[in-house]
């Protein structure tokens, strides 16, 4: 064995640079309060550290605020879980106060939307009813939703706006001020459905039909391509709890505004908020139309606890302006 030792760095000839001169990311202003005699939620707001999601969780309520007061467009795209955690009467809270602009979902959404409204209860168990063949095979539903796609296709109707008159046509129903579809009718807010044959628990009832759930499903995808000129220089386009389809459906949509309105719109904000960070909501809602103009947020955490919170914390802002 050789008795060279190997060399060390001499930590005496090391630079160093006074702390006043280095930038530094977290200050002591920067961190949260505890609660105080006011327990507002305004307050509540005020005391979180202005600090990592904290800080974007906060940008994004005072975004849409700003949306709303300019009259841009605020577009919140939706996925079944959010309907299933019982969040429908905030967001049609949202839509009453003007705030949401358009409401965008995919084919899950819509079904527990229509099962609420109409019978009052939704989601079942899908691993018991696979073991014997019957998951998804609900007759009323798939019957429903299916003739509504029937009428829709023949009277130009869009899938969301052919389930929403289904549904107010129907003699009896559970819970119709829960509806999403329903209240956007009656708010005229375009409200749209993006099908994803195949992936959907109606597309397997006998009544189904391909023709008519692409016509009014494609429709839709119009429709949403054509709000979304209103993102342009300060709107806000929120995706909460679709992980596929709806950011899919988001890119192809911004793609033919652009592309029908030379290069816009520009400089808008998105989000996308969910219980998990996925690769689709990251790259086709934050980050890809972003690039040039505009900001992106994730905020992850579970719907039932984050939409009321935002729809909160939104409100507070319009209070304040």
């Amino acid at each position: 064995m050789s008795d060279e030792r190997p060399r060390e760095s001499d930590l005496a000839a090391v630079r160093t640079v006074p702390i006043a001169g280095r930038a530094s990311k977290v200050r002591a202003e920067d961190f949260a309060v505890p609660p105080a005699s006011d327990r507002s939620f305004g307050a509540f707001l005020a005391s979180l550290p202005d600090i990592l999601v904290a800080r974007d969780f906060l940008r994004v309520a005072d975004a849409v605020a700003a949306a709303a007061t300019a009259h841009k467009g605020v577009v919140m795209m939706l996925g079944g879980h959010v309907v299933k955690t019982g969040l429908s009467r905030v967001i049609i809270d949202l839509m009453e106060r003007g705030i949401i602009t358009h409401l965008a979902m995919n084919g899950s959404a819509a079904i527990h939307d229509y099962e609420v409204a109409r019978f009052g209860a939704t989601s079942e168990d899908v691993a018991a009813g696979l073991r014997d063949g019957t998951f998804g095979m609900a007759e009323e539903t798939g019957r429903g939703m299916n003739e509504a796609f029937i009428r829709g296709r023949a009277e130009s109707w869009g899938m969301g706006e052919a389930v929403a008159r289904a549904l107010a046509a129907e003699p009896k129903l559970a819970h119709p001020e829960v509806s999403l579809l329903m209240a956007a009718a009656r708010l005229s807010v375009p409200a749209t459905v993006h099908a994803a044959l195949g992936a959907e628990i109606i597309h397997q009832h006998p009544a189904a039909d391909g023709a008519a759930i692409g016509d009014t499903s494609h429709r839709d995808f119009r429709r949403l391509a054509a709000s979304l000129e209103r993102l342009d220089e300060g709107g806000v386009a929120l995706n909460v709890g679709s992980a596929v389809i709806m950011p899919e459906v988001f890119l192809k949509a911004l793609t033919v505004a652009r592309n029908l309105g030379e290069g816009r719109p520009r400089g808008f904000v998105t989000c996308d908020l969910d219980m998990q960070r996925h690769y689709r909501p990251r790259v086709n809602v934050v980050q890809r139309p972003n690039i040039d103009s505009g900001a992106g947020y994730e905020i992850t955490g579970h719907h039932e606890l984050m939409i009321p919170m935002l729809a909160w914390a939104i409100i507070d802002r319009l209070d304040r302006r």
